[in-house]
Order: C-alpha cells, then structure tokens, then sequence
C-alpha cells in the first residue's frame, strides 16, 4: 500500500467526493471541513475509514486539530513514518 502524502490525499479527497456525492476535483485539499461541506458526522466517518484502511488509531481531535484534507494527509503520513521508523 502507498503511504505517501499524496497517495493519502488522494483516498480523503475519493471517501469525501463519495459520502457528500460531488466530483472529486472539486473537493478542495486545502478548504476547511465547514466549506466542504464536512459535518461532525462526516469527520467521524472519515476518521474511522482512514483507521480502518491504514490500520492506524487516531484520536478523535486529529481533525480539529489538522481542519484540512492536505493537513489530514501530512499528519497521517507523518505517523506512519513514525510508525515504522526504526
């Protein structure tokens, strides 16, 4: 599996244009959670796919504290560097 920033991104920006039925390049990276549309509900679904499919465990302020798509995607990439780093 790709763990890189990008490829993580990418699979945010795919679950978000899925659950809020929007194309994709129009799920803007960089926009907070509100202007996307992303509700408290949203964010927990998002969070718990993002665990699941990278088998990590986030606590639930990661995305209060990371409010973009983009920053999701470098804290996550940075745990998982963390992760298996020696």
């Amino acid at each position: 599996m790709d763990h890189s920033e990008d490829a993580i991104l990418r699979f945010c920006r795919g679950y978000v244009a899925d659950l809020l039925e929007i194309a994709v390049d129009s799920v803007d990276p960089d926009a907070d959670f509100d202007r996307l549309g992303i509700d408290s509900a949203i964010a927990v679904a998002l969070l718990t796919e993002v665990e699941e499919h990278y088998d990590v465990d986030l606590p639930p302020e990661t995305l209060f504290e990371n409010p973009t798509l983009r920053a999701v995607a470098a804290y996550l990439h940075d745990q998982l560097r963390q992760r298996v780093a020696p």
